[in-house]
């Protein structure tokens, strides 16, 4: 007897409703946002120190780009197989080898860092004294070698670790490493003393030293340390970016701070977006998820699209596609020549100022 086409009805609607709750082991990358930078800083004078520099709030302010990423639920990867502005990925394709929860903390680490990079490299820019002060040593990720020994540092440290005490000898920043290690060589053993990331009981553990991969008379603990460097500014400085991770967003912060704080507009009459981290020379360096930023550049109505220029070809290519002709992609290899770039588009240059 045939089903009756109420039923059949029911068991689709149950069928969409099942597969929009239940969460399966995909994870997606998608289209976020393009969000102006100079809504979300605050500059302010420190406590007993000079007046908070004047600001020249611009027409058009730079934009720093997001992607959105998740679980998915079984009709969202669905959805998401079928849109090519999204990726699918499975829990090792998303993740890596780290557990989600370590690979947030990193991004929100990376983000602090680049908020204090863009601060520094800015205010110099400007003319201001700007230094960087060392942070703690702090494990970003462990660093395995082939077959590794049972103490070996990718065995024992664990993402977020802070390592407060080496072979005896306190460890206050990162930079009470080098000459703890100058004594010692690949192989030995030494205790560690590190403070987990949850804030409980500190740990003491012995570890392995290994030899550093492209150069074996060097001698390293064996892990990647997050940069915890912080800037010393003459002003309070504040960029904020609530729950975003990440550190693809620093070109973008340098460039809205050296918009705020001198006269004239930055990037003329264009609506421009950035993508791009930012090392203390002012090089920009590649990012993930081009594609995706793209469309939300589109998206959001910009017209100039300020890439790496360490993104592949490739990458680029398929960016530029995804935006469409509407959005011009230009790729940089550090801040002169975006700088240069939005010169050329008709914005005003910056004051030339005695560093």
């Amino acid at each position: 007897m045939a089903i009756p086409l109420v039923t059949i009805s029911w068991l689709i609607i149950l069928t969409i409703v099942v597969s929009s709750v239940i969460r399966i082991e995909r994870w997606k990358v998608a289209p976020g946002e393009a969000l102006t930078v100079s809504d979300r800083i605050a500059v302010k004078a420190k406590e007993g120190g000079d007046e908070a520099p004047e600001r020249f709030e611009p027409k058009n302010k730079i934009r720093f780009v997001t992607a959105f990423a998740g679980q998915l639920t079984a009709l969202d990867a669905f959805v998401g197989w079928i849109d090519p502005h999204v990726q699918v990925n499975t829990l090792v394709e998303h993740f890596g080898e780290q557990d989600p929860a370590d690979q947030r903390q990193v991004a929100f680490q990376s983000m602090f860092g680049a908020q204090q990079i863009a601060e520094y490299v800015a205010f110099s820019r400007l003319g201001y004294d700007a230094t960087f002060n060392q942070g703690a040593a702090i494990v970003k990720e462990p660093l395995c070698i082939e077959n590794p020994d049972p103490q070996s540092a990718c065995k024992v440290l664990n993402v977020g670790d802070t390592i407060t005490s080496l072979d005896g000898k306190p460890i206050d920043k990162l930079t009470d490493i080098s000459p703890v290690l100058a004594a010692r060589s690949p192989g030995d053993v030494i205790d560690i003393t590190v403070q987990p990331r949850d804030g409980s009981k500190k740990q003491n553990k012995k570890v392995k030293l290994i030899a550093k991969p492209d150069d074996p008379t060097k001698t390293l603990v064996g892990f990647t340390p997050a940069d915890t460097r912080t800037v010393d500014v003459p002003f309070e400085v504040t960029i904020s970016t609530s729950d975003i991770g990440g550190p693809s967003a620093g070109l973008a912060f340098t460039l809205a701070l050296l918009d705020e704080l001198s006269p004239g507009e930055l990037l003329g009459s264009r609506k421009v977006a950035a993508t791009g981290t930012i090392n203390e020379d002012g090089e920009v360096g590649a990012i993930g998820a081009l594609v995706q930023k793209a469309v939300a550049v589109r998206d959001s109505g910009a017209t100039v699209f300020l890439v790496p220029q360490d993104q592949t070809e490739d990458e680029i290519r398929a960016a530029q596609k995804a935006a469409g002709s509407g959005v011009r992609i230009i790729a940089v290899g550090n801040l002169d020549e975006a700088l240069h770039v939005l010169d050329e588009l008709g914005g005003d240059p910056l004051p030339r100022v005695n560093t």
